[in-house]
């Protein structure tokens, strides 16, 4: 089946694809929406501009798509965007990263019901440590571009994640509560590399912003 995939950059997208892609479909456009709303009720937002610098790394076209950031119009701009992703590359369905949110989950459908779109979840309630532990056997270089929870701080943002990361994340999963793969938003990725990827990403220029727990990091990639 030709499958778009509702690309945040991040690693749950890209691993979604990623595992869609063994099953047997084909991967035809990346899907990306960007927000004026930094705290998007539905959409990641650090670094979403170089999803095209991915979508030029995996050799699928990039469909943008923009928002002003409004709950419940977020999902009728989506729905804009991969209507026009149908059109161009006769998509059959549509790839997300949801794990956990419920919220987002049956907005994403509602959109694809109303394009006659089949919809894959392919990491829904997945094991939030078995998630972060599959990125790493299956060679996703993925870094942190966002953190927006306590203890999470400045000096998190560019970190790899990988098993030190995961190590430390378990560990303030115990003690805080932090949710291990970012499902409650407490973190945001940008992948580098991956097996979808026929070249790596390389960060030549970042810049930082935010204060206390809340910071973001965007990124220039080529």
């Amino acid at each position: 089946m030709k499958l778009a995939v509702l690309c945040s950059g991040g690693k749950d997208s890209l691993y979604a694809a990623f595992l869609a892609r063994k099953m047997g479909h084909e991967i035809s456009a990346l899907v990306s929406m960007q927000s004026s709303n930094s705290d998007s009720y539905l959409f990641h937002t650090p670094s979403i501009e170089k999803v095209r610098v991915q979508a030029d790394a995996m050799q699928v076209p990039h469909v943008v798509g923009n928002t002003l950031g409004v709950e419940e119009d977020e999902i009728l701009d989506l729905s804009f965007c991969l209507h026009e992703a149908k059109q161009k590359f006769a998509i059959q369905g549509v790839v997300t990263g949801a794990v956990e949110s419920a919220y987002q989950a049956a907005r994403f459908q509602k959109a694809c019901l109303e394009l006659d779109l089949e919809l894959f979840n392919p990491l829904w309630q997945m094991n939030q440590i078995s998630l972060i532990e599959s990125l790493i056997k299956d060679s996703f270089k993925a870094i942190v571009v966002g953190v927006a929870a306590y203890p999470l701080d400045e000096s998190w943002l560019g970190r790899d994640i990988d098993r030190d990361f995961l190590s430390e994340v378990i560990t303030l999963q115990k003690k805080y509560g932090i949710n291990p793969a970012g499902e409650g938003g407490e973190f945001e990725s940008f992948v580098l590399n991956c097996p979808l990827f026929s070249r790596g990403l390389e960060v030549v220029d970042m810049k930082k912003s935010g204060s206390k727990n809340a910071w973001r990091l965007e990124v220039n990639v080529i």
